[in-house]
C-alpha cells in the first residue's frame, strides 16, 4: 500500500520490502510548534499520499525505541501549522502511545505502555474536523487514544512519519499500511 506515496524530508536511508517500509531518521529530525520548548521543528520524515475527505488509516509500528523521544506513527498534514501525529514514543525510559495535535500550536498527550511487546497496531480516523487515534490491544480490543479537533481542508497528506528529536539513526519499521473508508462514528461498544 505504499505504493504513489512521497516524502516530505526524505531520510538518509529507507527501503519498501513487500509490505514494509523501513526507514532510519536524520539527525535532530522532529514535528513540533511552540509549545512549551518555543522553537519550530518540521523536518521529522514523512511519507504520505493525498488523500479526499474523511478516512481511516491503520499501520503496525516496529521499533527499537532507544533515545528520548524516538518516535514513529501515523500523520494527518493540511500545512506545517495544521497537522496531528500519533504513534509510538520513548520518554522517560518507557514507549508511550503518543499524539500531538497542532492548530499553529502543538499539544501533547501520551500514556505510557510499559508492556510494550515490540509490535502496536494504530489507527487515525478522520470525521470532518475530527480526529480520532486508537491502539489496538494485544486481546484485539480498539482503545481510543484521542477524540480531538482539528478544522482541515477536503484534501490533506496522510501517511507514516518516525523522528528522532536527539540523535541521528532510529530505524522504524511500518507493516501493514492501509487507508480505507473511515470506520464507524460509533465511541463505545
Amino acid at each position: 500500500m505504499f505504493e504513489g506515496m512521497q516524502w516530505l524530508n526524505e531520510p538518509p536511508s529507507w527501503t519498501v520490502d513487500g509490505g514494509a517500509l523501513v526507514a532510519v531518521s536524520g539527525d535532530k529530525t522532529d514535528f513540533w510548534r511552540e509549545t512549551f520548548y518555543g522553537f519550530v521543528h518540521d523536518n521529522g520524515h514523512f511519507y504520505f499520499r493525498e488523500v479526499d475527505g474523511d478516512f481511516t488509516a491503520e499501520v503496525t509500528l516496529v521499533g527499537g525505541y532507544e533515545s528520548l523521544y524516538d518516535q514513529s506513527g501515523l500523520m494527518l498534514r493540511a500545512d506545517e501549522q495544521h497537522w496531528v501525529k500519533s504513534g509510538l514514543e520513548l520518554t522517560d525510559g518507557v514507549v508511550h502511545a503518543s499524539t500531538v495535535v497542532t492548530r499553529e500550536y502543538s499539544d501533547w498527550s501520551m500514556l505510557a505502555l510499559p508492556s510494550y511487546g515490540g509490535t502496536l497496531r494504530l489507527r487515525l480516523t478522520r470525521h470532518g474536523d475530527a480526529i480520532r487515534t486508537q491502539f489496538r490491544e494485544p486481546d484485539g480490543v480498539w482503545r481510543l487514544l484521542r477524540l480531538g479537533y482539528l478544522p482541515l481542508p477536503e484534501t490533506c497528506h496522510v501517511g507514516v512519519m518516525c523522528c528522532s528529536p536527539e540523535h541521528a539513526g532510529f530505524e522504524a519499521r511500518f507493516e501493514d499500511f492501509a487507508l480505507t473508508e473511515p470506520i464507524s462514528r460509533d465511541l463505545h461498544d
